[in-house]
């Protein structure tokens, strides 16, 4: 088989349409580990952001890699959000043919072939925006949107590197290099603004050492910023931020848009970090969790779940047991977790099902096929995990 009608084939056979069951079936009664999602806090959550950023004055473009679901992105969009975000092209096309159009890719794109994707997507979707940051990175995607028969200029962000090092340029003689080549060289590329993420500084515990931090990163922004528009370039657009530094936006002035994006679900990390105006944090709900089940029980003090390192991402600390006092969970291998007892609060038995807080959302995400949506304690859908493995 040709190999970009592979792709462009596996792209297709996503599937991206909910499943609703004709009787809805308790959550203990699901084959396990399986992933919950609590439809009442979610929208809970989607609601509280939507009317945090409008407060403040700002869009907010919730990063998809977070959620990987076209229901979710169509929930957001439905709740007030500007566009979505993609970490990767793949992403975008799975989004795009769920119909959803105000995409910002926000990875750079270096590859040719990835390249041509984009103009594809580009070439049906005038709403689509994508980040640069280097010049030969900008003539390339204007080669590629050439040759694609391009009718309209995509419009396009240039990246800052806010001193993390990953991706991005510094706000130096390079970026006015980059400027001119997109607005002077490129007749299919349209400067459009800037993408400042601190990504870095998101899960900072302590709100003061947070916002230092934060604060310092937005400095490469304002200096990039200020660059430009003494060149003479009109910036229409600053995107970045996200959950962990929503609270700071509005007294910073600098972004225009917000791509938070675990706010929708909610994990440990985000879960411990201080805020500064009250329990910000708490009004966003754990709406995620992991269900498993407790399969053995080869010694007295310690009981055995069935997930492990496939079921839930390791990058971070061990998951949690939700409502739950007096379990802890250690690492038990790919399929198994193990469970100490100290006295809990509830009666552990074989048989038994108890949902995991998340350690880290976004990769936990990544590892299921399905959102098992969740109302009053029993499941009444099955949400794809439409961009599960989309990582080119």
């Amino acid at each position: 088989m040709d190999f970009d009608r592979w792709l462009q084939e596996a792209t297709e056979n996503r599937p991206i349409e909910p499943i609703v069951l004709d009787v809805p079936i308790p959550i203990t009664e699901i084959p396990t580990p399986a992933l919950l999602l609590d439809e009442a806090k979610l929208l809970r959550n989607l609601n509280d952001m939507a009317e945090l950023t409008r407060s403040a004055g700002l869009a907010l473009r919730p990063h998809s890699k977070m959620h990987k679901s076209p229901m979710i992105a169509h929930l957001q969009l439905a709740h007030g959000a500007s566009g979505i975000c993609c970490a990767k092209v793949s992403e975008a096309e799975v989004m795009q043919r769920a119909g959803v159009n105000a995409i910002l890719i926000t990875s750079p794109v270096r590859d040719g072939r990835t390249l041509g994707r984009v103009a594809k997507l580009a070439q049906e979707n005038q709403e689509m925006m994508i980040v640069i940051d280097a010049v030969e990175a900008a003539v390339s995607l204007n080669q590629a949107l050439e040759a694609s028969g391009q009718t309209h200029r995509l419009k396009v962000l240039i990246d800052i590197d806010p001193g993390l090092g990953r991706t991005g340029i510094a706000p130096e003689a390079g970026l006015l290099e980059l400027a001119g080549t997109i607005t002077e060289s490129c007749n299919h590329l349209e400067f459009w603004g800037l993408q400042v993420y601190a990504g870095h500084c998101m899960h900072i515990e302590s709100v003061d050492k947070r916002f230092t931090r934060y604060q310092r990163a937005l400095a490469f922004g304002e200096s990039a910023i200020t660059l430009l528009t003494d060149a003479g370039y009109e910036i229409h657009l600053v995107s970045g931020g996200g959950t962990g530094s929503i609270e700071f936006e509005e007294g910073l002035g600098l972004l225009t848009e917000v791509q938070a994006g675990s706010y929708a679900f909610m994990d440990i990390e985000y879960r411990d970090i201080e805020s500064r105006h009250g329990p910000i944090f708490d009004r966003f709900e754990i709406a995620l969790s992991v269900l498993v089940t407790a399969i053995s029980q080869p010694k007295s003090g310690a009981i055995t779940v069935d997930a492990g390192f496939k079921s839930l991402a390791s990058d971070k600390m061990a998951p949690e047991f939700l409502e739950i006092e007096g379990l802890t969970y250690f690492w038990g291998g790919d399929e198994h977790g193990i469970v100490r007892l100290d006295n809990p609060s509830v009666e552990v038995e074989l048989g038994g099902k108890f949902k995991l807080i998340t350690p880290h959302c976004d990769p936990t995400v990544n590892l299921h096929d399905y959102y098992y949506l969740v109302r009053e304690e029993a499941v009444h859908e099955l949400w794809p995990v439409s961009t599960r493995g989309c990582s080119q």
